[in-house]
């Protein structure tokens, strides 16, 4: 229960950041034209198939005691795990907002501002129409941090009662040949899994009703 703990803990922060990241930027990507916004979106995209291990190397070498990131610490933390899963999180985030926000038909942002709507209040409507898709995109981003391993090992290292996770805590105990507990661990992290897409996929419905 503790290490459950520990990865919806890790896993929560992260794509809470993420969220605040890549929504907005998602939908700014998608209202805004500024020269090189191609450019943008192919690193986004890119972003989104990043593998993992090469971004936990990554900010290993940030973290490390010669990485420019050295002093704060952070490595073999909770906080280089959050720090990892954001970055993994945010592109996708930003591309599926991006893409919903895309697929709402353009004239509403036209007809809302002309009958006085602020460019804020028509972004926010925009965003309600396009809610389906965001609230997707932060379903696959939570489910692509918490099942991730390769990154929050590196990262992490995997530290009993600091900072192993369900993830990590499988690949340990299958290395030692407890398999019975790998497998409890890992139906937990299918249950996890599921019920988090189970209240997503409810309250898609919800908000359906409701529109």
């Amino acid at each position: 229960m503790e290490i459950a703990g520990r990865a919806l803990h890790v896993t929560s922060i992260a794509l809470a950041i993420s969220t605040v990241i890549g929504v907005p930027l998602g939908t700014w990507l998608a209202l805004t034209r500024f020269p090189g916004r191609r450019i943008v979106t192919a690193l986004i995209y890119t972003g989104m198939g990043l593998p993992p291990v090469v971004v936990g190397l990554a900010v290993y070498l940030l973290l490390s005691r010669s990485g420019p990131l050295g002093e704060w610490s952070w490595l073999f933390t909770v906080q280089a795990m959050v720090l990892a899963q954001v970055i993994i999180a945010v592109p996708l985030v930003i591309g599926v907002t991006m893409s919903s926000v895309l697929a709402v038909d353009p004239s509403l942002r036209l007809q809302l501002r002309g009958l006085g709507a602020s460019s804020w209040q028509a972004t926010q409507a925009l965003l309600g129409e396009a809610r389906f898709g965001v609230i997707l995109g932060l379903v696959a981003g939570f489910g692509s941090i918490i099942s991730e391993v390769g990154a929050v090992m590196l990262v992490g290292g995997n530290i009993d009662g600091r900072t192993r996770v369900l993830t990590t805590a499988i690949v340990l105990e299958t290395r030692k040949g407890n398999f019975d507990l790998a497998v409890a661990l890992g139906i937990i992290l299918l249950a996890i899994s599921f019920a988090t897409n189970l209240v997503m996929v409810l309250g898609q419905g919800r908000l359906a009703e409701v529109k």
